[in-house]
């Protein structure tokens, strides 16, 4: 039997209003404030008192007035047992407070896992990076997890799972912002990283179950991002780069933008290049994030990066180390342009890219390029 606004809870209400289609965070916020912040009188009132709302239209008041066809509400509370999920809303303990302090905060979010209580920094970047920019987002999220900071950032290919990676290696937390329902892993092959986040971490979405990603979603998605973050950091982006959308949302919400430096001949350091132009803060460890986030609150000190393959490199050879420093500072490249830097034949430098190969230096590309990792 289809419930009435009078049989359910305020939590319960703003469920429905939060699954309404075509009645976003905004509209949403207007109705609250229109109403007393009552989610129940939203639900119940007439038409006529719905469209004296600023930016609610016919569309918007259909969406209101039919929230209860199909038993929307029962279905959506039994995906939510089901998944083992919860919807906390703006009054709920666990709702992120950063996100209190933005200008359109969701009326409550879907969360698996446990929410952080440690301040939040977002790492964000391209879903195509180079071995540089994964060890660069690697190498940040794991120093400010053991900083004590958890690690937000989208789950997406690329600078996202890096940053999951890093501080799940650190033994640290991390959050995982989806834009599209919770119950949809985006991209599949990250089934495993999400279950990971979710036994050390969280994940949240405003979306209801179901909802897929498209255009619309992941902008939403990254307001939210950069909402809950202290600061932004982003790690490679080209120019028209979705991570730049988190870096202004991050700085219309007052939040610090960091941008990683790259090389001026990659594409995928434009953004970030860019970024510093415009005055983001140019980082390169996690310990100059913390310098500028963290100087009044407890923190611990940030741990030395763990030695990776400084051994390897100290041993080389004269040759492999000519090839490997023409690669060193992350440079692609193939083996006739190393073969110019280093100043040696094509045929040692092939022969020294494969022994650098077998000592997992360096990375050979599909395209026939290097790079070092």
């Amino acid at each position: 039997m289809t419930e009435s606004p009078a049989e359910f809870s305020r939590d319960d209400a703003l469920l429905v209003l939060n699954g309404l289609p075509g009645v976003g965070p905004v509209m949403l916020r207007r109705l609250l404030d229109w109403f007393g912040g009552d989610p129940l009188a939203i639900l119940k009132a007439a038409g006529t008192e719905l469209v004296k709302v600023r930016g609610v239209g016919p569309k918007a008041v259909s969406s209101i007035r039919s929230w209860n066809d199909g038993d929307w509400l029962e279905r959506e509370r039994k995906r939510l047992q089901d998944h083992g999920a919860r919807f906390i809303t703006l009054e709920n303990e666990d709702f992120p407070k950063a996100l209190l302090e933005t200008f359109d905060p969701p009326i409550g979010l879907y969360c698996r896992g446990t929410p952080p209580k440690e301040p939040c920094v977002s790492i964000v970047g391209t879903r195509r990076p180079s071995l540089y920019g994964l060890r660069m987002a690697e190498k940040l999220s794991a120093g400010l997890a053991r900083a004590g900071f958890c690690i937000v950032s989208g789950m997406a290919r690329g600078i996202d799972a890096a940053a999951h990676e890093g501080a799940l290696g650190a033994g640290g937390k991390t959050v995982a912002v989806f834009g599209c329902g919770i119950d949809v892993i985006y991209p599949p092959e990250h089934l495993d990283l999400f279950r990971r986040i979710v036994e050390s971490g969280a994940v949240f979405s405003e979306f209801s179950f179901g909802r897929r990603a498209d255009r619309q979603t992941f902008p939403m998605r990254n307001r939210l991002v950069a909402g809950m973050s202290a600061g932004v950091i982003v790690v490679e982006s080209a120019a028209n780069g979705g991570s730049l959308i988190t870096a202004r949302f991050a700085g219309e919400q007052g939040r610090q933008v960091f941008a990683v430096p790259g090389r001026v001949d990659q594409s995928t350091a434009e953004g970030c290049n860019q970024l510093i132009r415009e005055g983001a803060t140019l980082v390169t460890s996690a310990s100059e994030v913390v310098d500028e986030l963290a100087p009044a609150l407890n923190l611990a000190p940030v741990e030395a990066e763990p030695a990776s393959s400084k051994e390897a490199v100290g041993n080389l050879s004269p040759g492999e180390s000519a090839v490997y420093g023409s690669l060193s500072e992350g440079a692609l490249m193939r083996p006739d342009a190393i073969a110019d830097q280093a100043g040696l034949p094509v045929h040692e430098v092939m022969s020294t890219l494969t022994l650098l190969e077998l000592k997992r230096l360096v990375c050979r590309h599909s395209d026939g390029s290097f790079e070092a990792r």
